[in-house]
């Protein structure tokens, strides 16, 4: 093996579409920093790959005429038996939840095909294998605006039925980290009056008595949920 060769970036292209898989490794195989190998967009046949090679990146090809949730999916399982291996994704366009379930899924960078010229990707695949992040302004403003949102508690019965509302649900988790009422009030833009309505609403309902006995019973039986803002909610 040459100097170059054994210095290149083991890349595996996965994707469900047999002719889109070779036109991008036959583009990609003509970098000399890049050493590619191909597999369907299937799990099984990307760990087998995996196994076989050193792969340093991973590039997944989203499929839209497929399910999207079963590929994010595959790249998630993929992710938590190989989270040394970057992943990239490769989409014809996106909006805020893809970008958001894509970074949960695993994903270090999300690149548009539709949009944006060849050698950015070569650079995308570049930077993600060096451990940086590919994402334009309007994808991590997606991110940022995720990392601010409210967090919610999700609180279930015996039979695995919901107790509250998803605004109660939201000052469960905010009482929980400990803020006061007034904070409370700040973080859902609601008065201090309101907040306490909902406690008292919120005791009633899990039959305890005070904040102490709230915070120890959504230690017990809170489920977190993916934060999400709820502006509005009852």
């Amino acid at each position: 093996m040459s100097p170059a060769t054994s210095s290149a970036i083991g890349v595996l292209v996965a994707d469900s579409s047999r002719m889109q898989a070779q036109l991008l490794t036959s583009a990609l195989r003509r970098r000399s920093e890049f050493r590619i190998l191909s597999s369907p967009l299937d799990e099984a046949m990307i760990v087998q790959t995996i196994a076989g090679s050193h792969i340093g990146v991973l590039v997944f090809s989203l499929n839209q005429s497929a399910s999207l949730a079963a590929q994010l999916a595959c790249i998630r399982r993929v992710h938590l038996s190989h989270p040394e291996i970057a992943k990239v994704l490769l989409v014809a366009s996106y909006d805020r939840e893809l970008v958001v379930s894509a970074f949960r899924s695993g994903a270090r960078g999300i690149f548009c095909i539709s949009d944006t010229h060849f050698r950015l990707l070569c650079r995308c695949i570049q930077r993600v294998a060096e451990g940086q992040i590919w994402a334009n302004s309007e994808q991590m403003s997606y991110l940022l605006e995720l990392v601010s949102e409210v967090p919610s508690l999700r609180l279930l019965n015996s039979r695995g039925d919901k107790l509250l509302t998803p605004r109660e649900e939201q000052v469960v988790a905010l009482v929980a980290e400990g803020l006061s009422n007034r904070d409370t009030a700040r973080e859902l833009k609601l008065s201090e009056h309101t907040v306490k309505k909902y406690l008292f609403r919120i005791f009633d309902k899990l039959g305890v008595s005070s904040r102490v006995e709230l915070v120890l019973y959504a230690v017990n039986h809170g489920a977190p949920l993916s934060a999400e803002w709820l502006a509005g909610a009852k």
